[in-house]
């Protein structure tokens, strides 16, 4: 399911919350969790620094995801391991991944 924003009249099919939120309530979460347990998240770096994305990349993922990309996604190790399985002979999205994930 896609995220479609705040609850509103006419509400599209999808989560009633922002991707935005869910990344906050993940990130609060994993920081609640013990420090000694598997899952903790610091506090010291934003979430975005620690994935080691770009802001504007981040953006352009998240708006324009289904534009950007068809089939899997990932780094490209990932991607690799993902093809071989299938016995797929191209790697797609390879250049797009890397652009925006690495």
């Amino acid at each position: 399911l896609r995220f479609a924003g705040g609850p509103r009249n006419h509400m599209p099919k999808g989560l009633p919350f922002e991707l935005k939120s869910y990344i906050e309530l993940v990130e609060l979460t994993g920081q609640c969790i013990r420090a000694d347990k598997r899952g903790y998240i610091k506090e010291a770096q934003p979430i975005l620094t620690r994935l080691n994305i770009e802001p504007e990349n981040w953006i352009k993922l998240t708006t324009q995801f289904s534009r950007v990309f068809r089939g899997a996604v990932g780094r490209e190790g990932a991607l690799t391991d993902y093809c071989e399985t299938l016995q797929k002979r191209r790697r797609t999205n390879l250049t797009n991944c890397a652009r925006l994930l690495d």
